[in-house]
């Protein structure tokens, strides 16, 4: 899985398509990515421990990562590739300008 922590993705499909935000969680095993703000959903929870205040809560839900394009700050939504930089190291770059992402 190409995405990481950190990047900024935009929907493709679903309900949220469109909208962008940075992905908070990432997991490879799954192939899920959780985004800031896309696929909310309300939760009926009780007051525990962990959650003195009950009631309805947001709470984000996982996206497959095949449904979100990492965004390119100077070409916009895109694929990743994968190329060598001159040193030798893996860097990810934008399919369509060929910058590093």
């Amino acid at each position: 899985m190409r995405i990481r922590k950190g990047d900024t993705v935009q929907v493709l499909s679903g309900k949220q398509r469109g909208r962008r935000g940075q992905v908070m969680v990432a997991d490879p095993e799954l192939g899920t990515v959780i985004v800031d703000g896309a696929n909310m959903v309300k939760r009926h929870t009780k007051p525990t421990g962990a959650t003195m205040q009950g009631g309805i809560i947001d709470k984000d839900m996982p996206l497959p990562a095949g449904k979100v394009a990492i965004v390119c700050s100077s070409c916009g939504p895109t694929r990743i590739g994968m190329q060598f930089d001159e040193t030798g190291r893996k860097i990810r770059v934008c399919r369509k300008c060929g910058g590093a992402l």
